[in-house]
């Protein structure tokens, strides 16, 4: 069932030895992270982690985040970041923490050739203006976060085939289902058409379940609770059940 898979899976995480561990699975497409993750995963140095980054994974696409909130500074930092691989896609936040848009400033970096991942995305008007500023020749990732999406109590699956549709008009964008909350969430980006999803440590290492008789994964949850049951050296005495029926 995964060898039929067109979606390709990019890790999500700033773990450094996750991260190369994960570089030597064929099933791993790219790599993603933000400055929360990295925070999360005590990095200190940005651009030291980075280039440790790109050193154990030169061969596919890897996303780092800007982190100013000023588009001038924004723009330094992309220009930067760029310079580091050509394998390096360029996160650029869908508007500052002032609400002000950045597609401006996706147009302007996006004609020069740099290779965005443009985040933080959560509606279709965000979608149309993103495409409608990419430039046609440079390659670029829409990062819907599908999963907070649904968080909300919105079905994201409707929206992000409206999405594709909207993304098609520029054939060099690709569509990234972001913040999966399980790994049924691979199955629902493919069947719409995304050309990406970012996939957590903990929600990879659930791919080996795909395809796994149900009546044996019964079985072994069955024994897992009657393991830890007695393990844990849990018991009723039957004087208890003849006392509450007393009671009773």
């Amino acid at each position: 069932m995964l060898d039929r898979l067109r979606i390709k899976i990019f890790a999500d995480g700033a773990d450094l030895a996750s991260m190369r561990a994960l570089a030597a699975n064929p099933r791993v497409k790219g790599f993603t992270t933000n400055p929360t993750l990295m925070r999360k995963a005590n990095v200190t140095d940005y651009v030291a982690f980075a280039h440790q980054v790109l050193a154990a994974i030169p061969d596919r696409p890897v996303s780092f985040e800007v982190f100013a909130d000023e588009f001038p500074e924004m723009e330094a930092q992309a220009l930067e970041i760029a310079s580091w691989g050509k394998n390096v896609y360029v996160k650029i936040p869908i508007t500052n923490t002032r609400r002000a848009s950045a597609v401006p400033l996706v147009q302007q970096l996006s004609k020069q050739g740099v290779q965005l991942n443009v985040t933080a995305v959560f509606t279709l008007a965000q979608v149309e203006a993103i495409t409608g500023a990419l430039d046609a020749a440079t390659p670029a990732v829409i990062s819907v976060f599908a999963g907070r999406i649904a968080d909300t109590g919105v079905d994201p699956v409707p929206l992000m085939a409206e999405a594709k549709r909207i993304s098609r008009a520029k054939p060099k964008a690709e569509l990234l289902w972001a913040s999966p909350r399980e790994l049924l969430n691979i199955f629902h980006a493919e069947s719409v058409g995304c050309d990406i999803i970012t996939v957590t440590p903990d929600v990879l290492a659930k791919l080996e379940l795909v395809g796994k008789s149900l009546d044996d994964y019964s079985l072994e949850t069955v024994k897992m609770f009657y393991k830890d049951a007695s393990a844990a050296g849990y018991s009723i005495p039957s004087g208890m059940r003849r006392a509450a029926r007393a009671a009773g």
